[in-house]
């Protein structure tokens, strides 16, 4: 076993350290991540037991994705995935485009206070609810080892950064073997009445006996390093493809039925292990040795999934696939990863963020860039990887076919340059000398309207496979379609939220003794808006009234319905009525227009002068009250109903002492309402913020809005209306 002192961060010590893990974990395959300083992505650095085409997806994870190894790292702590569903449960996106049996950790490895990365590690099939208790301690145990190797390797000035690829650490054989073995072994196949043939991770043939090639219509040197279904045409299908994947990632023997051109029907066995997969080739008694109507009929397998049936009609709408061929079964999961991703993110920066620095970046690309067609010339949305003169040279050109990014968004056809002398010879004046050495230029055109373009940048020189044309292709549809759709939401949105803010007062009134602050934080989740509303009126020199509501839902209706509300309050306020008869006549309001939808309000009128409350609330939540001492209470008023139920319904009132000083603290229940938790226990947290709050108003009203909405992602909107009476 390594010393920590034998890790020296080299990218071979963490080659080591990964192996040390999986043998102690029982682990088929996993990687090792970096997360350079400043940077929001996860590169692979090491990856192990894991065909490359599965694992170069992955190669480069955002810390904001949606996946276990990205919230191992934001939550530094172990996420472990052992059941059955739990993957496409937990993490849809990722269980659409891994759809197979294997279980899984991530795990961050952090130290002195800083993240320098994170792990996988991978186990075949399903597992326990909970990691292995000596499981976790190995992987932790690891995650400490490769830290202090990390941070050594940056203190010696050769810091483990990310690379183009990641090295494919290869699983070391379990015995080893002679020459004369490796030739017994090879004259024991022949001899054999069946097929059979060896797999690498990746798929490719490393052996077949004459026997297996013979049956599969082939010879055993065509075979050799070639993958069976680009070789072979009636095996070009993605099921097939997909059942290699499966055997794979599970590691559990599988099986399907084939029929040859001829009509011959052949088994084939698939038993994986850490190196690869054994394939036994025999004839099949399916259909009596004739034809069968559909070679892609199968007796031992399903159905292609469903994330190969959806995505499948989007490759071939690309027109990038030739003529009577199938896309490939891990272009096809890409897919449906990618059009995943896409659909989470609604607005249009939301999109240019996750393309640009998510997305784009796991296709290889060392630089990317987003351009948007305005007024006859392309403009930069966002870009990563160029330089600031990089960046400025690509936005601003014309829309004319003399530039590679014109000349895409004219045709609507992509175009790919391999070398930079393949782009100077079609552009000899387009692109400057940026460093890279290959590009690919996608059109973004979504219901036949050019939106603009793609450019995807590489350091290397590229040929750009026939698949790979056909994935960015692709891609480069649903990039248009994610723009379209999320120009339409902000659209929608804006106009929206523009009507919610008309409604809700643009200033507090200023009273000689009263001190007032709002805040106003609308939901992150969802297209519309919400109903909540305040509102502060002067009555007169020494009263005023203050009232805070929210309208039932999330909808246009649901904020044209709060401005009635407010606009019935006010008037009601203003002509001199009780709190109770305020209530009462919004409630009659509500219920003679019958929207449908309820509202719930709390009213309290302030009298200055003598330091009184006078409040009366319809099914909203109490206000809290902080007295000059610093204690903090709930203040106690008989609950009414909802306004919109009862047109008679009676709403009683309650005062309350106000003495000078005392803050007053009316919110909505957005700002203490979560699934899942107690209304109660998080209105009493509220309290306890209240007591240690700042005696500045409006340092108090950031407090508690940051103290009682930690995360970003708000599900409802939220109002905060804060009151001191002065001497």
């Amino acid at each position: 076993m390594a010393s920590v002192d034998e890790d020296d961060g080299t990218v071979e010590a963490l080659q080591r350290l990964l192996a040390r893990m999986l043998r102690e974990t029982g682990g088929y395959g996993g990687g090792i991540y970096v997360l350079p300083p400043e940077s929001q992505v996860l590169s692979a650095v090491v990856l192990a037991g894991v065909p490359s085409s599965l694992a170069m997806p992955w190669a480069r994870i955002g810390v904001s994705a949606s996946g276990p190894l990205a919230q191992a790292v934001r939550e530094d702590r172990l996420i472990w995935v052992g059941a059955e569903g739990e993957l496409a449960r937990r993490y849809p996106r990722l269980g659409l485009a891994l759809p197979y049996s294997f279980a899984l950790a991530a795990a961050p490895v952090t130290s002195t206070g800083r993240t320098w990365g994170g792990v996988l590690v991978l186990w075949p099939g399903s597992q326990s609810m909970e990691i292995d208790p000596a499981r976790r301690k190995a992987v932790e145990r690891t995650c400490g080892h490769i830290a202090a190797a990390l941070r050594r390797a940056e203190e010696n000035g050769h810091a483990v950064l990310p690379t183009t690829e990641p090295r494919l650490m290869p699983v070391p054989r379990g015995r080893r073997v002679t020459q004369s073995q490796a030739f017994a072994a090879v004259d024991y196949t022949e001899r054999l009445p069946e097929g059979c043939c060896a797999l690498d991770l990746d798929g490719r043939v490393t052996f077949v006996n004459a026997t297996g090639a013979k049956l599969v219509g082939s010879d055993v040197v065509a075979l050799t390093g070639a993958r069976p279904w680009e070789l072979l045409p009636w095996l070009d299908d993605p099921v097939f493809e997909d059942r290699y994947r499966s055997a794979v990632m599970s590691r559990s023997p599988t099986s399907f039925t084939v029929r040859r051109p001829d009509g011959l029907w052949l088994s084939l066995e698939l038993y994986p292990d850490a190196r690869g997969i054994s394939v036994r080739i025999s004839p099949s008694r399916l259909g009596g040795g004739e034809a069968s109507p559909s070679s892609a009929d199968t007796a031992e397998t399903a159905d292609p999934s469903p994330a190969v049936a959806a995505v499948a009609p989007v490759l071939q709408q690309a027109g990038t696939a030739p003529e009577g061929t199938a896309p490939r079964a891990d272009v096809l999961y890409r897919m449906a990863h990618l059009a995943a991703a896409l659909t989470e993110a609604l607005s249009v920066p939301d999109v240019i963020k996750l393309v640009v620095g998510q997305i784009a970046p796991s296709f290889g690309a060392h630089a990317v860039a987003l351009l948007a067609t305005h007024a006859g010339r392309l403009r930069l949305r966002g870009h990563s990887g160029y330089g600031p003169q990089e960046a400025e040279h690509l936005g601003g050109v014309p829309l004319t076919p003399d530039n590679p990014s014109g000349r895409v968004v004219v045709t609507g056809e992509p175009a790919f340059f391999a070398s930079r002398r393949e782009l100077e010879q079609a552009f000899p004046n387009a692109v400057g000398d940026d460093g890279h050495h290959a590009w690919a230029f996608l059109p973004l055109v979504a219901a036949g309207r050019p939106l603009g373009c793609c450019v995807m940048a590489y350091d290397r020189p590229r040929p750009f496979a026939h698949d790979e044309r056909a994935l960015l292709t692709a891609f480069g549809g649903l990039v248009a379609q994610a723009l379209d759709r999320a120009h339409l939401y902000d659209t929608k949105s804006g106009l929206a939220r523009s009507l919610q803010t008309s409604l809700l007062p643009q200033t507090l009134p200023s009273l000689t003794n009263l001190q007032a602050t709002a805040r106003y934080l609308p939901a992150t989740r969802g297209m519309d808006i919400g109903g909540d509303f305040y509102d502060l009126i002067r009555l007169d020199d020494t009263t005023a009234a203050a009232v805070i509501g929210d309208v039932q839902g999330h909808s246009v209706p649901a904020a044209a319905l709060m401005g009635q509300v407010r606009t019935a309050v006010r008037a009601q306020a203003l002509a001199g009525a009780s709190p109770s008869d305020v209530l009462a006549g919004a409630n009659r309001l509500l219920t003679d227009l019958n929207p449908g939808l309820f509202a719930s309000c709390l009213y309290v009128q302030i009298d200055l002068a003598r330091g009184r409350a006078c409040l009366a609330t319809a099914g909203h939540p109490p206000p809290l009250l902080r007295d000059p001492g610093g204690r903090a209470r709930t203040v106690d008023v008989s609950p009414g109903l909802l306004l919109g139920i009862e047109p008679g319904s009676d709403y009683r009132s309650a005062e309350v002492t106000v003495p000078p000083g005392s803050v007053l603290v009316l919110f909505t229940d957005g700002l203490v309402e979560r699934p899942g938790s107690d209304i109660g226990a998080a209105i009493d947290e509220l309290a306890r913020s209240l007591a240690a709050g700042a005696q500045d108003l409006e340092v108090l009203a950031d407090q508690l809005m940051q103290g009682a909405l930690p995360s970003g992602d708000r599900t409802d909107d939220t109002a905060l209306l804060l009151l001191r009476s002065m001497p």
